[in-house]
């Protein structure tokens, strides 16, 4: 395991002060090379780049005290103002795993209350903006606690992110970022995600919008997902795919070629979702209304060649991606496919 981000000494003493309150918001992210597949440690099989989302965002506040009652709860949970034991357990198996990097967190108590601004557990990447938001929180505390005259290293917050939640290693920075070691990415690693901005300037003009097709949960998780790679007969193509798709996004984003940089993007969408078709057992996360979507996407783009693309995270919902000189023609022909659904 990567241990350059243990500090060995960060123990509280009684000097220590240990009382307090953090708040954070992390964005969402939406991935246009997917990450699909994963290793022990939770280490990516390929690398990936992503938007990131601004207004699909989580924020959490974490109020943290001595643990000083043994009957007290280590971790309190709250969602929306209310108790979410699912998600309460996967918080306190993150908090264990983080141990050996903040041994500091098993004398104090928390009180956690997050809350979303879209729909949690809708193929929205709502794990990402929970996780990287958590790891902004724990690297606060531990700022406050040990060095408050700094300020937080986004590199560790990105690693511990990725403990959580892989793609919450890519929330941790604005525009777009990537994760994963890929020959043709200076500086990139499979432990965190670094931030990404050679790419030409209209692509810092884009449009993400989510069209929700479903608000409810998926039938198959992201986690369980990921694990069904490890069978899939076509994992290997996958991963060799993806690291040729990395290197040809990349060139296309830098030569601002939306019509090819679109095309790459629908095809990466398309096949996550057939990698899931061709799991055993096999799954489906589109729904019909996503199909008639695409299609009204792609009957829109051939009849008047507007750079209107999508692309899908691990669920029914459309990400509709343009940039924002069409931004009046994608919101009139939006309003008139919402009309139809």
């Amino acid at each position: 395991m990567c241990t350059s981000f243990k500090r060995p000494h960060h123990q509280l003493s009684q000097d220590h002060t240990c009382r307090g309150k953090v708040q954070w918001q992390s964005p969402s992210n939406i991935a246009l090379v997917k990450y699909w597949g994963k290793r022990p440690q939770q280490l990516p099989q390929n690398a990936s780049i992503s938007f990131t989302l601004a207004n699909s965002y989580t924020e959490t506040s974490i109020e943290y005290q001595p643990l000083g009652d043994p009957s007290l709860p280590w971790i309190e949970f709250w969602f929306h103002g209310k108790t979410e034991k699912s998600f309460a357990d996967r918080i306190h198996s993150y908090f264990e795993q983080l141990l050996p990097f903040f041994p500091f967190i098993k004398q104090l108590s928390f009180k956690i209350n997050s809350r979303n601004s879209f729909p949690h557990s809708a193929g929205i990447a709502s794990s990402a903006s929970a996780m990287s938001a958590l790891a902004l929180c724990l690297c606060d505390i531990e700022r406050k606690i040990f060095e408050p005259s700094r300020s937080i290293d986004l590199r560790r917050a990105s690693f511990m992110s990725r403990l959580g939640s892989g793609s919450a290693s890519r929330s941790i920075y604005p525009f777009l970022s990537v994760w994963g070691a890929s020959q043709h990415i200076d500086d990139s690693s499979d432990y965190y995600a670094i931030p990404y901005g050679q790419v030409h300037e209209i692509y810092r003009t884009f449009h993400d919008d989510i069209l929700i097709v479903s608000e409810d949960k998926k039938s198959v998780s992201s986690s369980v997902g990921h694990q069904l790679m490890d069978n899939n007969p076509y994992a290997p193509i996958r991963y060799r795919e993806a690291e040729h798709n990395m290197k040809t996004l990349i060139r296309y984003m830098k030569d601002g070629n939306l019509t090819d940089w679109g095309t790459l993007v629908e095809r990466e969408a398309l096949s996550l979702h057939a990698l899931m078709m061709s799991s055993d057992p096999s799954y489906l996360l589109m729904t019909s209304t996503t199909l008639t979507v695409i299609k009204a996407i792609r009957a829109l783009r051939d009849r008047t060649g507007l750079p209107i693309y999508f692309t899908l995270d691990a669920g029914p919902n459309i990400h509709i991606l343009y940039p924002d000189h069409v931004k009046k023609e994608i919101s009139d022909w939006s309003a008139e496919i919402l009309k139809v659904l």
